[in-house]
């Protein structure tokens, strides 16, 4: 299947094979943008086995969850990021951040505190933007309140893996001709 991709971009993607890839996580990437490291609170405590849904404030654990690092994510997105990857796990338009228990799972690979979101782009427009957008405003409530750890950092380059999990699902051939105009 990715040799045939490869050959339909080379064919028809108008030079913009690389692009493409880049764009889709197939390829790795590299270039400006941001190192954001959010942890644990230094008390944090684990859960009494209610898992990380028993209570929706963060208060009572004083651990990052998966939802708190949807958030980041999205923020980020948001903010400009081209490219993102949580703890070496790049993300997709089909990659999931959801928890299992007590741990938060990239694409059902669990990552340990603390989280490292890498992210390409304008590195301080990336920084500036996301401190202003909702979900970092949400980051800074979580460290003045609760105790959460978080930098952010801007860095002349970032480098990212290639997704691990690209699965094409469902293709077929697209007939030219047949009915277009």
């Amino acid at each position: 299947v990715s040799r045939a991709q490869q050959e339909v971009l080379r064919q028809d993607g108008d030079g913009r094979a690389e692009l493409f890839g880049a764009l889709a996580g197939a390829t790795p990437v590299q270039g400006p943008g941001v190192e954001l490291v959010v942890d644990d609170a230094e008390d944090a405590t684990a859960s009494d086995g209610g898992g990380p849904r028993r209570s929706s404030s963060f208060s009572d654990t004083g651990r990052v969850r998966d939802r708190d690092l949807q958030r980041v994510v999205n923020g980020l997105w948001q903010a400009g990021a081209e490219a993102i990857a949580v703890n070496g796990q790049r993300l997709t338009g089909l990659s999931a951040i959801r928890a299992a228990g007590d741990a938060i799972l990239v694409d059902n690979k669990p990552l340990a505190p603390p989280h490292t979101v890498l992210a390409v782009g304008d590195g301080e427009q990336l920084s500036s933007e996301f401190r202003n957008t909702v979900d970092g405003q949400y980051l800074q409530v979580l460290q003045e309140n609760y105790g959460i750890r978080a930098s952010l950092t801007t860095k002349d380059t970032v480098r990212l893996p290639a997704a691990q999990s690209l699965i094409t699902r469902n293709a077929e051939p697209v007939r030219t001709g047949e009915g277009t105009s």
